[in-house]
């Protein structure tokens, strides 16, 4: 839930019981993790059972979007569900491997999703979700005609009850006992580089080039879009 000031608001589910230091509040933040991720794995209890499933999302000043066929078992509205997004900034590599550990953004989002039925509501999902993975490839690609969306499932889960939580920077073992044994320790970076497109074999003669705002992203990082 947020505060009037734009806070994440502490709710029994949200609230850090451990590293309480790199939680955030601000939905700032919240924001930041959703922009800089791919993947999401949506956590749901399915006839009893636990299920977590990745896919991809989109999302707004409001929801998340999450999609799929309207067969799959995942995509309930009528229970509660966790989703969680991680985005790996780098190992992090210490003198001991007790401290050990990663560099990392994270956000756990609760709530009880909502089928998105309405056309005009379901497209905008779907743009946002193919503009979060591709931006510019809704104007430039056909879009979803009746049947396919006929055949999409869209979930639309608030954006109300979230908790924020990020490690950066190198181990913190300088001033242990560790360092006098004359190990070497540091961050090793985690950078995901984006490659060259390469184009799907056509039936067209017609040659065919990839499109800028697609070509552009080759060699940028993957968590800025």
């Amino acid at each position: 839930m947020t505060d009037a000031d734009g806070q994440l608001s502490a709710t029994p589910r949200t609230s850090l019981r451990r590293m309480k230091e790199k939680g955030h509040r601000d939905r700032a933040a919240l924001f930041d993790v959703l922009r800089a991720g791919f993947v999401c794995h949506l956590g749901v209890l399915v006839d009893g059972h636990p299920m977590v499933v990745p896919t991809v999302y989109g999302f707004d000043d409001r929801h998340l979007y999450l999609h799929g066929s309207v067969a799959s078992r995942s995509l309930t509205t009528d229970t509660d569900v966790c989703v969680t997004v991680t985005v790996v900034d780098g190992l992090v590599l210490a003198r001991s491997v007790f401290e050990h550990g990663v560099n990392y953004r994270s956000a756990m989002i609760y709530g009880r999703p909502r089928w998105v039925t309405g056309t005009e509501e379901k497209l905008h999902g779907l743009r946002l979700l193919t503009e979060h993975v591709a931006p510019g490839q809704w104007d430039h690609a056909r879009r979803p005609n009746r049947r396919e969306l006929a055949a999409t499932a869209l979930l639309a889960l608030p954006l109300a009850e979230a908790s924020v939580k990020t490690r950066s920077g190198p181990p913190d073992d300088g001033d242990s006992p560790d360092a006098a044994l004359g190990l070497w320790a540091g961050e090793l970076p985690l950078v995901a580089p984006l490659g060259a497109a390469g184009a799907r074999p056509r039936r067209s003669r017609r040659p065919r080039r990839c499109r800028p705002h697609v070509a552009a992203r080759a060699g940028t990082r993957a968590d800025r879009r």
